[in-house]
């Protein structure tokens, strides 16, 4: 920022364990949001390793760290960050067409993935046409696709009203009794209950943790 070197991460030293559900706590500036950029490896550690998979992606060139990001992580954000111009039954599709699948492969994927967050009958509609937690629905059912290693939730629930937040935290949490891994940054406390381990940061730094380690 200017002549001033801001470390929005500093002397972070942590292990998330597969099928875990983690919420990420904070004030603003704290950097839960940067931590959530580096899991997902949108953002480089310019010092320290991250490993992920057993890979050292910290060290991964762009074009291997975006086949990476495609092949391994799926992202659910708090503006869903559908394409309008698609359908639901295409934007679930997206991240296949990326990875090369059949056509056939892509819908029967889709139509499955539809069923699972509740939206088989809507998949010809496009976003617009679609409540807020229903758009959010087809973010998740988007993001697990790829059947990716780490689900990243960035205030999923953010623009949900309460009632609706709730059926998206129960969806979620049912995922992670199938076994998904889910890292959440939330700083609403009654959503963050749901997770096993919470993370509390302040001022780029781990302030205590809560919960399962």
């Amino acid at each position: 920022m200017g002549t001033e070197e801001v470390h929005a991460l500093a002397g972070v030293s942590l292990t998330f364990k597969r099928g875990q559900f983690w919420a990420l706590m904070g004030p603003s500036g704290s950097g839960k949001s940067t931590m959530l950029n580096v899991l997902g490896c949108l953002d480089r550690p310019t010092s320290g390793h991250y490993y992920l998979e057993g890979q050292r992606v910290s060290t991964l060139g762009d074009d291997a760290l975006s086949d990476f990001r495609l092949r391994h992580l799926g992202f659910i954000f708090q503006s869903f960050n559908l394409i309008p111009q698609l359908t639901v039954q295409e934007n679930i599709e997206l991240p296949l067409y990326y990875l090369g699948w059949e056509d056939a492969l892509m819908r029967k994927r889709a139509r499955e993935l539809a069923d699972l967050v509740g939206l088989g009958g809507r998949l010809g509609h496009r976003p617009t046409e679609l409540s807020g937690g229903q758009q959010q629905r087809v973010a998740i059912a988007r993001a697990l696709s790829n059947d990716p290693s780490i689900l990243l939730a960035d205030e999923p629930t953010g623009n949900l009203d309460s009632a609706t937040g709730d059926q998206i935290m129960r969806l979620l949490i049912d995922l992670n009794k199938q076994g998904k891994t889910i890292i959440m940054v939330t700083h609403e406390t009654d959503i963050a209950a749901h997770a096993t381990s919470r993370l509390h940061m302040r001022d780029g730094l781990i302030d205590r943790i809560e919960g399962d380690r």
